[in-house]
């Protein structure tokens, strides 16, 4: 693993995918995503529409397997019942959970696209901070440059393509 420039204090590597406002670097190449709402912060907060500006852990892939092919060897299937937390009275905050869920949440296996592939960060995981934020993924966009909620969002090919190349110590690097 190559290390290669000093970028706003930290060391980046050829395996790390690298965010900012302007897209996504990595592997040598650029490509158009999209980012929050609100833009990239230094201070995320549940439902502020923001991308936690940092270093992120890439800790999981998930996929809807009755509309793609598992995209790589570590990802698992989303079912019809999974959900994922975002109510800070909720036990599992910040978890993957199943419905019937008693409190507000996300469900995974959706009707739009969204969700068929989502590359799972350790953003405010394993030991979420109620309120600081929950599920940071990066999955498939509503269309080009379309703002997310705060994830990041990429076509469905790029984000195939740099699935199939990152590595367990690839980071997700968001930079302001």
């Amino acid at each position: 693993m190559k290390q290669k420039k000093k970028n706003q204090g930290i060391f980046l590597t050829n395996l790390d995918i690298k965010v900012s406002k302007w897209g996504i670097r990595f592997a040598g190449r650029s490509f158009p995503a999209s980012i929050g709402k609100s833009g990239i912060t230094k201070s995320k907060n549940e439902g502020d529409g923001a991308t936690p500006a940092g270093v992120h852990k890439l800790v999981g892939v998930l996929y809807r397997p009755d509309r793609v092919v598992k995209p790589c060897h570590w990802a698992i299937k989303i079912k019809p019942s999974d959900i994922w937390s975002d109510d800070i009275k909720d036990p599992d905050y910040n978890m993957l959970a199943s419905s019937p869920h008693g409190y507000s949440h996300e469900s995974l296996f959706r009707s739009d696209p969204l969700y068929d592939i989502i590359v799972l960060t350790d953003w405010n995981w394993p030991y979420p901070v109620k309120g600081r934020g929950s599920a940071i993924f990066i999955h498939i966009w509503r269309k080009p440059r379309h703002p997310t909620e705060g994830c990041i969002g990429l076509s469905s090919r790029n984000l195939l393509w740099v699935l199939r190349r990152i590595k367990p110590r690839s980071r997700l690097i968001v930079t302001i």
